[in-house]
């Protein structure tokens, strides 16, 4: 891959951003951007995260990273959870990438995609926790960008609901599961041997 030499950040406050009709961006301009907020990018495109995740939001997510993390202790695959860049793109060059979230959980098999900054290509598993801050386009945009980058698995978790709904690549398309709630047992294809007690998940 080459080298790219991340440049010195800009201050930028996103609401006074005056981003040009029809522009489209890249992993090299986020490396300059230092908003206040946190954004990603989706297809050259920018959005801005939650503000900061409700205390509900960040249980949830920390129940579910404590279970797969001590479930992959002696197994190759590792897990982040966010903050943690990962980039979609077909050409790895930091100018021609133009998708980087930072998905709350995210699980990598091959660690070939690990690098410094992230991860560059599909996480095996993503799992997004659902806040009030989430757009229906963000959420359609990183639907679409998990399929079509070939995320094997992606779990959409509603804190406040007490649901999980799992979308398992099949041929190259998302195949939903049925709504999963408090009380079940869920388990993930790209984790054989795990399982999810989702009643001790929402607890609280």
């Amino acid at each position: 891959m080459k080298e790219y030499r991340i440049p010195q950040k800009e201050k930028i406050d996103l609401d006074a951003f005056n981003e040009p009709e029809g522009a489209v961006y890249t992993y090299a301009d986020y490396l300059k951007w230092d908003f206040e907020e946190i954004v990603e990018l989706i297809k050259g495109k920018i959005f801005a995260k939650a503000a900061a995740p409700n205390r509900r939001h960040q249980e949830v997510s920390g129940n579910i990273f404590n279970e797969i993390f001590n479930f992959l202790k002696g197994h190759s695959c590792k897990v982040y959870s966010a903050p943690f860049d990962v980039r979609f793109s077909k050409n790895p060059e930091y100018s021609k990438t133009d998708s980087v979230v930072q998905p709350d959980i995210s699980v990598i098999c091959d660690l070939s995609k690990l690098d410094d900054k992230g991860c560059w290509g599909a996480p095996d598993l993503i799992v997004e926790i659902l806040s009030p801050g989430n757009s229906r386009v963000e959420v359609q945009n990183k639907y679409d960008l998990y399929e079509e980058y070939g995320v094997r698995e992606y779990w959409v978790v509603h804190p406040t609901d007490c649901t999980v709904l799992i979308y398992t690549l099949v041929n190259g398309r998302f195949e939903p599961s049925r709504l999963f709630t408090s009380g079940d047992q869920i388990k993930s294809i790209v984790l054989p041997g795990f399982s999810l007690n989702l009643e001790a998940i929402f607890e609280g």
